[in-house]
């Protein structure tokens, strides 16, 4: 299971009506598809997958399969609070035919949610299932990390392939990449910190700014693989603000983005709110400061 590259956790596509757009999403990649984006996640924190039934999910997950180009790598998150739901949805994206799953941390019982309780967790979904998982450690939304000694230890399992690590935090990500196996790919989910994280081992990341700017970040992980660090650090630097901006406002903001950049973004679901005024200029402005990479559509 090659992870290496740019994968863009998909948003999730709706009407007015508040129902999913499979047809929006289906334009959607097949604009990616032009790109040299390694893949695509469906169902992750960007495709508000928790506000999402499991019957939307799986017709996502469909519509991606059908409308990706092939060589496409297709990652499927399937975490539920439950080992059992996860195993379910886990199997089930493989019987769709996606190559890796992404199971983030259960985190409702946080206090009991111990390294041990994860280890069980994790363990047990991939004993049963029948494609590669990688660990997703978020712990702005869960509250929970999966640390340097737990990776190691489901690192040993030879089903468990990786880890999207989306803290942010660049040491937390080193102290992975040393404890793990080098055949254990780690992944970021935060481009602050993307070039810096390649430099030091990581295979790949999973960005929610490359919805938006797919071929920026793309130029600056194929910059950092060639060992250009000089061209990958003036590309970090150009896209920091943007990804400052889309980790502090959210997916709001980001459809808002794609909007404005001839993809669907449309609403997002409630209770989140749709992109207000202020957060319409701070977007504006972003774009505008990225320059001809990144002109609006009128």
């Amino acid at each position: 299971m090659n992870l290496q590259g740019i994968f863009p956790p998909l948003t999730a596509p709706f009407a007015r009506d508040g129902s999913l757009d499979l047809a929006r999403l289906r334009e959607n990649v097949d604009r990616y598809n032009a790109t040299k984006l390694a893949g695509y996640v469906v169902n992750g924190s960007t495709g508000e997958s928790v506000l999402l039934g499991w019957d939307e999910i799986e017709r996502a997950w469909v519509a991606v399969r059908e409308a990706a180009a092939p060589g496409k790598v297709l990652i499927a998150g399937t975490g539920a609070e439950s080992t059992a739901e996860t195993i379910v949805h886990t199997n089930r994206a493989a019987t769709l035919g996606y190559n890796a799953a992404l199971v983030r941390t259960p985190s409702y019982f946080k206090p009991q949610m111990t390294p041990e309780a994860q280890a069980e967790h994790f363990l047990r979904v991939a004993d049963a299932a029948r494609l590669p998982i990688l660990i997703y450690s978020v712990p702005v939304f869960t509250g929970i990390a999966v640390e340097a000694p737990l990776v190691a230890r489901l690192a040993q399992h030879p089903n468990i392939v990786g880890i999207k690590e989306s803290s942010g935090d660049l040491e937390r990500a080193k102290t992975i990449l040393a404890a793990a196996p080098a055949s254990f790919q780690t992944l970021v989910g935060s481009a602050s910190i993307l070039h810096p994280a390649l430099a030091v081992g990581a295979a790949g990341a999973i960005l929610a700014l490359s919805c938006a700017l797919p071929g920026e970040c793309v130029e600056l992980y194929e910059a950092a693989r060639a060992g250009d660090a000089g061209r990958a650090e003036v590309l970090q630097r150009t896209l920091e603000p943007a990804s400052k901006l889309f980790s502090r406002l959210g997916v709001p903001a980001l459809k808002y983005a794609l909007d404005r950049l001839g993809y669907y973004g449309g609403p997002p679901r409630p209770p989140l709110l749709a992109a207000d005024e202020q957060t319409r200029r701070e977007v504006d402005a972003v774009l505008t400061s990225l320059g001809s990479s990144a002109q609006t559509v009128q």
